[in-house]
């Protein structure tokens, strides 16, 4: 039996059949037409007939099959939402599922942001490849690496322009930033004074340079930007902390505060050459130790 493309497999054939037809300098990606007319001509007896927001209440989107004696499925997001980053996201993820999951679940799907960390679970294990899928279609590592090279000490101003370029949010384009560079850097989400996740890019995380928020709130230092976020309008710029504010050796920091999310997001950048190499590997949280299946 052929085993069933990859979430990455997926995204990379269809990468490749959009730079023959547009270009590689073709980004946005057009999620609804890549969805309707891809699949009115790879599967054309069971194609994407519908792409459109809708009210789900409790829902960020939704892969529903068609009324009876209709035919192929229906990509739905739900329409209160103002970020057209977070639109394209939940398009490209629900698609995923259409490629990847359509068959095993002919029930479709309705998805809540937080099903993304239900990690110890069937569902929460296709959530997370209709991620793999989204971040892939909408942001190719090729294309990526010629905007922000392995090496680069990137900042929010950076990571802002492959958000824009590529209509994903802030959050979605440095977490596929942290995917691949070689720099320690780590992604810090906070509200009211906590730390709700972090990501932490394979470097950073091998030095032992992450937050482990699996066992329980970890608050947030009093002398960081993100501590103080409610006093100042924008901080991307960032400030150069000494040791002992959010690790043990000098840390810079960029902060934003990511108001249709009532929550802070923080990039921390360390120096390549700082932090002791460990033999043994560190203890992930349950988001790191999933996201590198």
């Amino acid at each position: 039996m052929t085993a069933e493309p990859s979430p990455q497999r997926w995204a990379i054939d269809l990468s490749l059949l959009m730079n023959a037809a547009m270009g590689k300098d073709r980004f946005p990606v057009n999620i609804p037409e890549l969805a309707l007319e891809y699949s009115r001509m790879r599967f054309p007896d069971d194609p994407v007939s519908l792409v459109t927001g809708d009210d789900l209440p409790r829902f960020d989107g939704a892969l529903i099959r068609a009324p009876s004696r209709k035919r192929g499925w229906g990509i739905f997001y739900n329409r209160s939402f103002s970020s057209q980053g977070r639109i394209n996201f939940t398009l490209a993820h629900e698609l995923g599922h259409y490629l990847l999951h359509r068959k095993a679940y002919p029930e479709g799907f309705r998805c809540r942001s937080q099903d993304v960390v239900r990690w110890d679970s069937e569902y929460g294990q296709v959530e997370y490849q209709a991620n793999v899928f989204a971040a892939n279609i909408l942001m190719p590592l090729d294309d990526y690496r010629r905007q922000i090279p392995d090496g680069a000490r990137a900042d929010l101003e950076m990571i802002a322009h492959c958000a824009d370029r590529y209509r994903v949010s802030l959050i979605a384009a440095t977490l596929r930033w942290l995917d691949y560079t070689n720099r320690r850097a780590v992604l810090v989400v906070s509200r009211d004074g906590y730390i709700l996740w972090a990501r932490s890019s394979e470097r950073a995380l091998k030095t032992r340079a992450y937050f482990r928020t699996s066992q329980g709130p970890i608050e947030i230092p009093s002398a960081s930007l993100a501590a103080t976020q409610h006093l100042l309008a924008d901080a991307r710029a960032g400030v150069k902390h000494g040791p002992r504010v959010w690790f043990p050796e000098p840390v810079h920091e960029m902060t934003i505060f990511a108001e249709q999310y009532d929550f802070v997001i923080s990039l921390l950048l360390l120096e390549n050459d700082g932090g002791a190499w460990q033999d043994d590997e560190p203890e992930e949280d349950t988001f790191d130790r999933m996201t590198r299946r």
